[in-house]
């Protein structure tokens, strides 16, 4: 059994970040290790909540890692806390990273234009370096935008996504996957460019409903699904149709929570996809 380790803050409550990453990625059949970067009582889209950043545990951590010589085959981040948590971030890619294994990036910083409120105007430059050494990272179009120093637009057409994958890729990442790409109005998907040339886009029908967490369920699926053998093609798709069904259920719910989606009970439906996939492998 693969064993990856994922680095981002828990929220205790809220469907996001760690709380969806371990779950998700352990239901598809991958050992998921976590490093917390901080602890929040309930996610930010709450009225309050507390917060306790833990960056000074991450180096002790990791010496207790390497002392206990545990490796991992792959390493995911997500929601960093500070471009201080980015700089021990890079530090620990060097201390973990290898060419038998894969690093996946959410550079979960900003989306609808903005940053999050959390970070200041030099952020997205430390995120970059974090970028620059991933194999895969999975931005939004406002993050993108943000990393590359492009503008952040609304209306666009496939020459503008082409140009923000080629930037990205400019950071020194193996892959740029775009996130919330549209060229119709009823359908939302992702698309991605390799250092090879080559091109991949996916689309699913545009929910109307939008919930909290849906971005950590689509990068921890993409990771679970890479850790099991699917191309990143097949694992794109995978998450994609994984988040919508958990839109859906959210939706249909009711007592549909306003703070995240209800991905748990749509797992089941996971399992059977990703099983599905892999056979159509075989």
């Amino acid at each position: 059994m693969k064993r990856i380790v994922t680095l981002q803050d828990i929220s205790c409550v809220g469907c996001c970040s760690i709380t969806v990453a371990l779950p998700i990625i352990s239901a598809m059949g991958v050992e998921c290790g976590i490093l917390p970067t901080a602890v929040l009582s309930n996610h930010t889209m709450f009225k309050g909540f507390t917060c306790k950043d833990i960056s000074d545990q991450i180096e002790p951590i990791s010496d207790m890692w390497k002392k206990e010589n545990i490796t991992f085959d792959g390493v995911y981040t997500g929601y960093l806390a500070s471009k201080e948590q980015c700089a021990q971030v890079v530090r620990f890619f060097e201390r973990f990273s290898n060419e038998g294994n894969l690093t996946l990036v959410d550079p979960a910083m900003a989306d609808n234009g903005k940053l999050y409120p959390a970070f200041g105007e030099d952020f997205p430059k430390a995120m970059a370096e974090v970028c620059a050494r991933a194999d895969v990272i999975v931005p939004n179009i406002t993050e993108a935008a943000l990393l590359t120093g492009m503008p952040y637009k609304t209306e666009y057409d496939h020459e503008y996504i082409k140009e923000l994958l080629e930037r990205l890729l400019e950071l020194g990442c193996g892959t740029a996957v775009l996130t919330g790409v549209s060229y119709e109005p009823e359908k939302l998907g992702v698309a991605y460019l390799d250092r090879a040339g080559k091109e991949f886009s996916y689309f699913t029908k545009r929910c109307a409903q939008s919930y909290h967490g849906t971005g950590d369920i689509y990068a921890s699926t993409v990771m679970g699904g890479l850790m099991r053998g699917l191309d990143l093609g097949d694992a794109l798709s995978l998450a994609a149709d994984y988040v919508v069904a958990c839109i859906e259920t959210t939706a249909a719910s009711e007592d549909g929570r306003w703070y995240g989606a209800q991905f748990e009970p749509v797992i089941p439906r996971l399992c059977t996809m990703l099983r599905e996939r892999l056979d159509s492998r075989a």
